[in-house]
Parts: C-alpha cells; structure tokens; sequence
C-alpha cells in the first residue's frame, strides 16, 4: 500500500492501468446496455371487489340464510379460482404466457399462480380481534399492460360469479336437503302411526282397557265359583233329602261349571302377565313416534328458514361479493428503470475495472517515485532515471492497447449483431418520451 500515499500516486496508476480499465469499463457499459434492453417490463393492475352485508339482519332471515364465515368463503373461491382447470381456461382466453413455446404447461400455471395476488381488506379491529373482511384487492403481474388489466378484472368477475354460484348452489342444496327429509320424516311417521293402529287392534285386551275388562271378568268369575262352591255345599248338606244319583248329578254339573270358570281364570290371568310385555312394546312404538315428530318439527323450520334463504338469494338481499373499482390499463411499468439499470451496470464496470488495476498494482508493487522509495527504504534518491522505453516496449503496449480495444470491439459488435434491435428500442425509449414533452 505504500504506492498509494496520495492522489497524484493514485491517479498516475489509473493512468498505467488504462489499458485495463477502460475494456472493462466498455464492455461492461455493453453488457449492461444488453441486460437493460433485455429485461422485462411488468405491469401492475389492480380490481377491488367489496363484500356488502346481508341488507336483512340475520335475525330475520333464519339459520339457513346466514352465510358462511366471508373469510371462509374467501378462501374457498380462492382455491377453486387458482384451480388447474380455470387457470388454464383464462391463459388460454387472454392468452397470457403463449409466447414462448418452450414454457411447458405446468410452467405456464405456476407462473400464472405467481403473478395473481389476492389479498384481503379488514375493517377496523383491535390488535387482538381479528377483523372481518370487508373486501379484497386483486392484482395481476404479466408483461403486457392491457393483459394485465384484463386479467385482474377477469379474476374478479369470476371471483364475483363463482361467489354468487355457490351461495345459489348452498341455499338451493340446503333447501332440498329439508325438503327431502321432511318428506322422508314424514312417511316415517305415517309408516309408525299405521303400526300402532294395528297393535293396539290386535292386541286391545292387553291394554289398559282391555285390563280392566279382563280383571273385572274375572272378578265376576271368582264370585260365580265361590257360589258354585256354596251350592255344593248346600246339596251335600241336604243329601238325605234327596236321591244319590240325581245329587251327583247335580254336584258333577257345578263341578263341571268350576271347571270352566278355572280354564277361564287361568286364561286372563295369563292374559294379565303379558300385558306388561305388550305395554312396553307399545310404549317403544310411541317414543319413536314422538321422536320423529320432534325431528319432524325441528326439520320444517329449517325447511321454511331454508325457504327465506332461497328467496333473499333470488332477491340479492343477502351478503355478497361485488366489484368496486375495475382495473385500469396501467401507464407505468413497476420494473426498475432500463436507464438505471444501464447506468448502474456502467458504474459497476468502472468499480470492476479500477479494482482489477488496484490489483494488479498489488502484484507489482514497483518503486515508481522518489517519494516511494523514502518511504520503503528511508534513503533519499540523489537522482531521478526516467524510464527508457525502447521500441519493443512500446510495439508491446500498442499491442495490449490494441488487443484490449479489438475485444471490445468484436464484443460491442457480436452485442449489436444480435441484440441492436433491442438496444435501439431502449434509445427510442428514452428520447421518444423527452420528444414528445418539447
């Protein structure tokens, strides 16, 4: 570092290094001039879609006209919109990332996706409560300003249509859901109504009515046995009274009757014992009757609340996605500047080429100056030598000289072979607009 101890020191090894500095610093002012006029113009378009609130309170319009969480909502359109299928169908239509057929389809979605963003428009919440969303904003990111104005303006258009879609569709689905199953609820019931009808038909005497018919017969038959019985005490008191044949007789006909009465009792008293079985088996009927009619009711208001869904959908009186702003042709592109970038690649090619030249100082650190050599050896120079630079010296220099300048030159022309066209348009670019203003 002890050649570099003032400016003259400094300037005189840029002057030695020129040769180095100056393909550099053309070379790269081409090469960054090739880069700006390569790059690629984005633009930027924006559409604002706003979530209106159900205009009847959700207290009025019942259960089933409440819609689903926006946010919810926003997310599931969101997906269903970046869809494979509907990503391709918009490429196509407006005919986005077409131009390079090297691109293949899934480059082609994955660029699409990229430069779609949606993003969400909360109200006034605190820090911790998480607000609702009260709309959104789409952007669209392509090269081409018209394409992205349509694009944004078609996202939300289908955002919009797909949002009304599936609010028909749910309210619509939920409705027939009630629908259906009140009907099926309801033959259910018919069916269960039907079959007690027919129980209690066939099996009357083991109901409670029935019972008590059965318990009063046999009552009527414990009394007519207990006579039965005083009779025959009666006749075999007055046996001397009468003939023995015509007394057994008479006794063998009250026996006859006992007998009876007994087959008779015993029957309703196994009656009586089942009974419990038939009330249980009824009781079970009867609470799955009163178990459909409580689904049954429950499932008509859903129907009717359902049915109010339907009609504010129809109506548009619930809440809804609607397009507030449109996206306008954007005038500017949101790339960097082609004329900063130039400007910036100049400027890093002369930082490049004076640190190549620092450098290559560093690999040769001569002794150049008076003032170098007191200070790397503390002597004094009594005289100063100028270099003599014979003739081959100087044919060497030329040489590097002219080596330098030709590879600039063959670069500067391969740049303008290819790529002048571009180039030239980034000219036209920039004088065109100053034109336009004088």
């Amino acid at each position: 570092m002890n050649q570099f101890q003032s400016v003259d020191e400094v300037m005189a090894a840029l002057r030695r290094r020129a040769y180095l500095i100056v393909p550099i610093f053309l070379l790269g002012c081409v090469l960054s001039m090739y880069f700006a006029a390569n790059m690629i113009k984005m633009y930027e378009a924006t559409a604002v879609v706003q979530i209106e609130e159900a205009r009847i309170p959700e207290a009025m319009s019942g259960a089933a006209a409440e819609g689903e969480d926006a946010t919810l909502r926003l997310r599931l359109i969101e997906q269903r919109l970046m869809a494979r299928d509907n990503v391709i169908a918009i490429m196509d239509d407006l005919e986005i990332y077409t131009d390079d057929p090297e691109l293949s389809l899934n480059e082609r979605v994955a660029r699409m996706r990229q430069s779609v963003r949606i993003v969400e428009i909360r109200d006034d919440s605190p820090s911790w409560q998480r607000g609702a969303a009260t709309g959104l904003y789409i952007t669209a990111q392509v090269d081409d300003p018209v394409k992205a104005a349509a694009l944004a303006n078609e996202l939300a258009r289908s955002l919009v249509e797909q949002s009304a879609t599936r609010a028909e569709t749910r309210v619509r689905d939920t409705f027939d859901f009630f629908n259906s199953e009140s009907e099926r609820v309801e033959a259910d019931i018919t069916a269960i109504e039907n079959r007690i009808a027919t129980f209690k038909r066939e099996n009357a005497r083991y109901l409670p009515e029935g019972l008590a018919l059965l318990r009063s017969e046999a009552g009527s038959l414990r009394e007519a046995d207990l006579r039965l019985d005083q009779e025959i005490v009666t006749l075999q008191s007055n046996s001397e009274r009468q003939r023995e044949e015509v007394l057994d007789r008479q006794i063998a006909l009250l026996q006859e009757q006992k007998a009876l009465i007994a087959a008779r009792l015993t029957r309703i008293e196994e009656q009586i014992r089942e009974a419990p079985e038939v009330e249980r088996t009824l009781g079970a009927m009867e609470r799955e009757l009163s178990r459909l009619q409580e689904q049954y009711t429950v499932i008509t208001r859903r129907t009717a609340e359902a049915e109010m869904g339907q009609m504010l959908e129809d109506r548009a009186q619930s809440d809804r996605f609607e397009i507030l702003e449109t996206a306008l042709v954007p005038e500017f592109s949101i790339s960097r500047s082609r004329k900063r970038t130039a400007m910036m690649g100049a400027f890093a090619s002369l930082l490049l080429g004076i640190g190549a030249a620092f450098l290559a100082e560093m690999r040769n650190p001569a002794i150049r100056t008076p003032a170098q050599m007191e200070r790397a050896l503390g002597l004094q120079p009594v005289v100063s030598i100028p270099p003599i630079k014979t003739r081959r010296d100087i044919r060497g220099r030329r040489i590097k000289w002219g080596a330098a300048l030709l590879a600039v030159a063959l670069a500067i022309f391969g740049v303008m072979r290819f790529f002048g066209e571009k180039i030239w348009q980034l000219g036209l670019d920039r004088i065109l607009p100053r034109l336009s203003q004088t």
